[in-house]
């Protein structure tokens, strides 16, 4: 079977979470990095391909579903140096304006919620293409990024390395591969 692609993708949208990935990259004692993603998550959305100024997006991550494929370190996540996630069980994101920022490519400005505390942050998305699968179903890709200080929402655990530096950096990239189907 093919993939065809469809004339218009301007439509209403909710995030595939089977066919998307949510994930975060932070250096490690200074000489790695660490990559996670967080396996649950809900997203919908509004895409307006004559003007999409007029598109919009709102997701919520559950924290508790954080995974860098390392059981101590996503329990130590889970805790109150980093997450809280007792208290704080959602990540969540709404964009409060889109600009094109080049061909299929989106600047997304919008509040960031974690631990309580709301930043601004611009996800530089780009528009991978729309198309209809196999089962009949109109789809859109989305890859997106951008790179956040942590302790500007209070995730501030850190521990010295006896070579210089410290254990984790505070700049975090955030990754967003979205399948997202027309509702």
């Amino acid at each position: 079977m093919s993939t065809t692609t469809t004339t218009s993708a301007t439509g209403t949208y909710s995030i595939d979470p089977t066919h998307s990935r949510i994930g975060f990259v932070a250096r490690h004692a200074m000489v790695t990095k660490v990559r996670g993603s967080f396996n649950d998550f809900e997203g919908t959305g509004r895409f307006d391909a004559a003007d999409p100024t007029n598109s919009e997006i709102s997701l919520v991550i559950q924290a508790t579903s954080i995974d860098t494929r390392n059981a101590d370190r996503d329990t130590h996540l889970r805790s109150n140096d980093f997450f809280a996630m007792e208290e704080f069980p959602e990540i969540s994101f709404t964009s409060t304006s889109v600009s094109v920022a080049g061909d299929n490519q989106y600047e997304v400005t919008g509040d960031l919620t974690m631990k309580g505390i709301t930043h601004p942050v611009t996800i530089d998305f780009t528009h991978e293409g729309n198309a209809v699968d196999p089962y009949g179903t109109e789809r859109i890709g989305l890859e997106g990024t951008t790179t956040v200080n942590r302790k500007d929402w209070g995730i501030s655990f850190n521990a010295p390395l006896e070579t210089g530096g410290v254990l984790i950096g505070e700049k975090v990239t955030l990754e967003f591969e979205v399948s997202a189907v027309r509702s």
